[in-house]
């Protein structure tokens, strides 16, 4: 397997990475824009765009914003209200792998910013059909996240007529180059069909599966052409604007706002997915069982990317968590889907990459390559792409707010309004 001589990130990454004569991957190649670009020129560019909706829509709404009680959410809120001038509609999907944090967090947000918000909560016996159904699939108990998650803002911009949604980063910009900055690529089904959902719409989970009826699938439904073209709706994303550094992002807000964080099972970052349950523990160890690699390697990158670590540090974190199985969080999961671990793992083990995994002598699954095969300091290679670090890489764990709250099980409907001298 090839990987990259300056990050982690190795060929079979599913966002179909690519590699220069250097060695040196897509995702590392865009990331070096963040240094030359003009990011104050392309902040007013963003400032017009703004200013041509806040006269166009014919709603109390400038804007629809996606949230959660984690990942960016706060800063984007932040610079649509506090920079761009907009009042947004903030819409939130529940995953019902929700901590107690999260919930917390989205509550504070939507306070002390002074946010409407719409949330979709999906039936929990219906998400359970459509979770098994996706993992036969796509071996993904995260499907339904990540279908409601990219659905439903469309579907409210559409139904109140907002033409505006306004995300955070494309990740096919931020962690595979697909695409450079300065094209400024839109949200779109075609993406979100091919990557976010795996190349399984609603749809197919009909066709595929006898226990999903159209009951079940109708809140995940992409709007019609028709109905997207009739509002003008679009989705930009604020990373071909602004300068994207979610640790920098999440410590202004931390220091503004008091945003929540929370020590992660397999990763070093605690500010991202401190909302889920599972995002980092039992969905991002299937994501390693799948693919060889796990949040660590894109955690690790990005803070090689930013200069913040150097690459025999990243391997150091990777040797730390890329093992680690999430035992208790399995279990919630598998009594929270009625499932037993003899059923549980031959379905994920149908869905391993061959190229990085294979059976051993006693017919056990075992890692044919990994990165840290490849970590040679003195190799010329690395050492001609390798990046100064500018700075060290620490992140903050805040006090909780409310200490008498352990998170041990999910919680499924959101907390009330938050005061805000509270926060």
């Amino acid at each position: 397997m090839q990987y990259c001589t300056r990050c982690l990130y190795p060929a079979n990454h599913p966002l179909y990475i690519t590699f220069d004569a250097e060695g040196v991957c897509s995702g590392c190649r865009i990331h070096e824009e963040k240094d030359i670009l003009d990011w104050a020129e392309r902040l007013n560019k963003l400032k017009k765009i703004a200013a041509e909706y806040k006269v166009k829509t014919r709603s109390i709404h400038d804007c629809v914003i996606p949230v959660n009680g984690a990942r960016d959410s706060y800063f984007i809120v932040h610079v649509v209200k506090n920079i761009l001038g907009l009042n947004p509609l903030l819409v939130t999907y529940n995953k019902h792998y929700n901590t107690n944090l999260g919930i917390r967090n989205l509550a504070y947000l939507r306070s002390i910013l002074g946010c409407d918000i719409l949330t979709m909560t999906v039936s929990p016996e219906r998400i359970k059909r459509i979770t098994r159904a996706s993992l036969e699939n796509r071996g993904s108990m995260y499907w339904h996240c990540l279908a409601g998650q990219t659905v439903f803002p469309v579907q409210i911009a559409v139904k109140f007529k907002i033409p505006l949604i306004i995300w955070g980063a494309h990740q096919g910009v931020d962690q595979v180059g697909m695409y450079s900055h300065l094209d400024e690529v839109e949200m779109t089904r075609k993406y979100r069909k091919e990557h976010d959902l795996m190349s399984l719409e609603a749809e197919d989970l009909l066709k595929n599966s006898t226990n999903i009826t159209s009951a079940d699938i109708e809140q995940f439904i992409y709007p019609h052409d028709k109905e997207i073209e009739s509002v003008g709706v679009r989705g930009i994303y604020l990373n071909n604007y602004i300068r994207w550094d979610t640790k920098a992002q999440h410590e202004l807000m931390i220091k503004m706002y008091h945003y929540e964080t929370m020590k992660q099972q397999r990763t070093f970052d605690t500010y991202n997915d401190v909302d889920c349950f599972h995002y980092s523990s039992l969905h991002d160890y299937i994501k390693f069982l799948k693919w060889g690699y796990g949040k660590v390697t894109d955690h690790a990158s990005r803070e090689i990317r930013l200069k913040r670590m150097t690459r025999e540090e990243g391997l150091e974190h990777l040797k730390q968590y890329n093992s680690v199985k999430p035992i208790a969080d399995l279990q919630l999961f598998l009594d929270w889907i009625e499932m037993n671990e003899s059923e549980f793992w031959p379905i994920i083990d149908k869905f391993r990459d061959q190229r990085v995994w294979g059976k051993d002598l006693e017919d056990k699954w075992q890692l044919k390559d990994s990165i840290l095969n490849h970590n040679f300091p003195e190799d010329d290679r690395i050492n001609a792409v390798r990046l100064t670090k500018k700075e060290n890489c620490n992140f903050i764990l805040t006090p909780s707010k409310d200490v008498s709250i352990k998170d041990n099980t999910y919680d499924l409907i959101g907390r009330g309004w938050v005061d805000k001298c509270s926060a």
